[in-house]
């Protein structure tokens, strides 16, 4: 299954991932004000021009280059002012209350459960907000300083030249696919880096591994996927292919989905042929990954605002651009329920569809099942609040068919995550918002965000893919979607498990067939060395 040019890829991947892309590094240094040269370049030119050579004539020139340009004093200027809150809300007065305080202030709102909500703004603004408000609805400040905690998402100078040392002497060098793993995985990654990676995997998996494009987002960008799957000889050769479909980045700013899903792609992909779960899964199942479905939104997000959610669709008023994704699909789509205000971070547009990215998705998913895939299961990684949602979103007056085998795997991911890290994630339906109580027909009151046009809900119902689950990964508030770098790894392990236990209970197993959430003590060992 391996083919010749392993080492030759080994060592491009490498040499590519050693300097990384230098416009999309942010160095600590230029928030201090320090204006001298990085001059990593110098001190490894070789490597870097075996990077930038390799990459181009092995992979091709990417059409969209990273600028040059790095956010420098205006990041700073940008977030200066600007904290991060939560309520603690109750009753449903409390949350009418916010939910129209946030639609008048055009609130960004981070977060919503059924027991808290978190909202960014301006800390001059806070006053403001509270005398809309109930005086039970008292903030407390989570994040005081947000242009520091946007800083620290920034792939730092400091690991890069510890990095570059290390990777300096070649007789230290460890060249193997978790050596080239660990790389990958040190630091978030640009959008040009995410889409060189993934066709690495595809020349040095070609068996099993293959590259498309999904479609064009609204700025011509391709929107890339990478389909991993292999037939056994007594496997399903006529029919549908069952097909698992794994999505990220639909909000540019959630920078820990998109890193999540690269690593449950890396992880799936270098297991097969080593491990006997993962090898049965791909024999019976076609996995399809999408690390960025919102591509725009993700480059801009490097390059401009750190903090951007929506696409970058031009919309009817001309200094409000973009569409969240997330409302922005055919099914329960409600013009009169849902947010037509483009300058809203929820705006999914007038009329369904009207987003190029959710459009071309779904677009791609109908050929798809059009010529023989059928979708089993869908799982759209967000973040952050640790939760597993599963349908409807837009309502909670109708039950999906299937809930309580929605309810019981989704329990099963849970504690798939909870046995393997510790961690806890909570299961509800998609539909409950900042108060868990059930919105019935008729009811006017004002929800913080509209539930319509959900992408797990599209799924669902048009696609019929019977297990459809919106997950909202790390953490719960202290770090929102600024979440340290340190915590890619163990955010992909919580997701490797949870597909693990997906995958057995799709082979009719009901996750009990071994316990693929039960990791080694060796594996922690070299996992906790790795977060260091």
């Amino acid at each position: 299954m391996r083919i010749a040019s392993l080492p030759v890829a080994l060592a491009v991947a490498v040499a590519f991932c050693l300097p990384t892309v230098d416009g999309a590094r942010v160095r600590s240094s230029q928030y201090e004000g320090d204006s001298h040269p990085d001059a990593s370049g110098q001190v490894f030119p070789f490597l870097k021009w075996l990077r930038d050579s390799a990459v181009e004539v092995v992979f091709g020139k990417p059409p969209f280059k990273t600028q040059g340009a790095r956010p420098g004093a205006q990041l700073q200027y940008r977030y200066r002012n600007d904290v991060v809150i939560r309520f603690n809300v109750t009753t449903s007065e409390e949350e009418d209350a916010l939910a129209r305080a946030a639609e008048q202030m055009f609130l960004d709102v981070w977060a919503f459960t059924p027991s808290y909500v978190d909202v960014r703004l301006d800390k001059d603004d806070v006053s403001a907000l509270r005398t809309l408000l109930p005086r039970s609805l008292q903030p407390t400040v989570l994040i005081p300083d947000l242009a520091a905690a946007v800083w620290a998402t920034y792939p730092s100078t400091s690991k890069r030249s510890q990095f570059e040392s290390s990777m300096g002497d070649a007789a230290n060098m460890r060249m193997s696919l978790d050596g080239v793993g660990n790389i990958f995985f040190r630091d978030y990654q640009t959008l040009a880096v995410i889409v060189s990676w993934m066709r690495l995997l595809e020349a040095m998996f070609p068996s099993i591994a293959q590259m498309t494009s999904v479609g064009k987002s609204y700025e011509g960008r391709d929107i890339f996927a990478l389909r991993v799957g292999a037939r056994s000889d007594n496997g399903e050769a006529n029919g549908p292919r069952k097909t698992i479909l794994i999505t990220g980045g639909l909000h540019g700013r959630e920078w820990i989905s998109t890193s999540s899903v690269n690593y449950l792609l890396w992880s799936v992909i270098t297991s097969y042929d080593r491990e006997p779960m993962i090898t049965k899964l791909l024999e019976h199942f076609d996995i399809v990954f999408i690390p960025v479905l919102n591509p725009d939104g993700y480059e801009y997000s490097w390059q401009s605002d750190r903090l951007w959610r929506k696409s970058r669709q031009q919309t009817k008023m001309r200094f409000c651009r973009g569409l969240d994704l997330d409302h922005a699909f055919g099914y329960a789509w409600d013009a009169a329920k849902h947010q037509t205000d483009p300058c809203s971070e929820s705006y999914g547009g007038d009329q369904p569809f009207q987003a190029v990215e959710a459009s071309e998705l779904a677009k791609w998913a109908k050929n798809e099942t059009q010529h023989g895939t059928k979708f089993v299961a869908f799982l759209d990684l967000h973040s952050y609040s640790q939760q597993i949602l599963y349908p409807y979103a837009y309502t909670c007056s109708i039950d999906p068919p299937n809930r309580e085998n929605l309810e019981e795997l989704a329990m099963g991911l849970a504690k798939a995550i909870r046995l393997s890290s510790g961690e806890y994630y909570t299961v509800t339906s998609a539909c409950e918002g900042a108060v868990a109580r059930s919105h019935r027909a008729g009811d006017s009151t004002t929800r913080i965000e509209a539930g319509g046009g959900s992408a797990i809900d599209w799924f669902y119902h048009e696609l019929h893919a019977r297990y459809s689950y919106q997950i909202k990964l790390r953490d719960t508030g202290s770090y929102g979607f600024l979440l340290p770098s340190d915590n890619i790894v163990p955010t992909g392990e919580e997701m490797l498990n949870a597909l693990k236990y997906l995958g057995d209970y799709l082979l009719g197993n009901n996750g009990i067939e071994e316990s693929p959430f039960q990791q080694p003590t060796a594996h922690w060992q070299d996992l906790r060395r790795r977060r260091r």
